[in-house]
């Protein structure tokens, strides 16, 4: 089982495609990551407990 796709490659046992919506996507959810990290740091300082 291959991790990822190329686009070019004809195989259907794969996880991930190398294309415009995959590459979107992982961008939207690492930015949401990033902002639930900051929100729970931040409410840790707000309620000390840090």
């Amino acid at each position: 089982m291959s991790l990822i796709k190329e686009e070019n490659e004809e195989r259907k046992d794969y996880l991930l495609q190398k294309d415009k919506t995959t590459k979107k996507v992982t961008t939207i959810v690492v930015i949401a990551l990033v902002i639930l990290v900051a929100a729970v740091v931040a409410s840790g300082f707000f309620f000390k407990w840090f």
